[in-house]
């Protein structure tokens, strides 16, 4: 029985006290095509053009110094997004609907980048606290403003998409338990409903995935 509605959310499968839930994060390894084919299949055809596409998509969007980094993001994307469309599957636990994985992928990457930039271009970094044309007087205040705005920025990236991947899951179990109560007519509109929300929880779970890769790949670009 269901103690309370957040409870779909925490791992409760488990062997020996060893919780088995989190194995979901890597279910979407077995749908990596054979890209060793003698004759390339129509999924590893479709998988290198997505490659291409979102490498051109992330190349854009940082310096030519840093091309190579478009693979560490076209990784990221690929893994957030299976691990927020499997999700969707019934008794697939959703590992992205929760903190402790969300700021795991968030809070190494922003680390990383604040001691690279604070080591290697200490003066550019500083030039980032203060926006060009900034009269004297509020130049401390932006400062300040300038500094948390740049440390909440791991914890608005996991909260984002943990938030958007637990809403959508609540409004499904919600309406998916009224469904005992209610006549067939109603019970039609509500499966049509559901499938309704179905599409564009799909449709949320790739945006999610492409919106986390974006700001990372921003956050990246301004350190110069």
């Amino acid at each position: 029985m269901m103690m309370n509605l957040f409870s779909i959310f925490e791992p409760s499968s488990s062997i020996s006290n060893l919780s088995i839930n989190w194995i979901s994060a890597l279910l979407g390894t077995l749908f990596l095509p054979y890209l060793y084919w003698t004759s390339p299949s129509r999924w590893s055809l479709m998988w290198t053009k997505m490659t291409h596409m979102l490498h051109n998509e992330f190349k854009a969007l940082i310096l030519p110094s840093h091309l190579g980094s478009t693979m560490l993001f076209i990784s990221l994307f690929t893994f957030i997004m299976f691990n927020n469309v499997l999700g969707l599957l019934p008794y697939v636990f959703t590992s992205s609907s929760h903190m402790v994985m969300t700021l795991s992928l968030s809070m190494p990457f922003w680390i990383t980048l604040m001691l690279f930039g604070w080591i290697k271009t200490t003066q550019n970094m500083l030039t980032h606290l203060v926006p060009q044309g900034t009269p004297f007087v509020l130049m401390p205040f932006m400062v300040l403003i300038e500094t948390i705005s740049n440390i909440i920025r791991p914890g608005t990236l996991a909260i984002r998409l943990a938030a958007n991947m637990i809403a959508g899951h609540l409004l499904l179990t919600l309406l998916g338990n009224t469904g005992n109560s209610l006549s067939n007519t109603m019970l039609f509109l509500l499966i049509i409903a559901q499938i309704l929300l179905l599409v564009l929880e799909s449709a949320v779970a790739i945006i999610q995935s492409y919106v986390f890769s974006v700001l990372s790949t921003l956050y990246m670009s301004e350190i110069n």
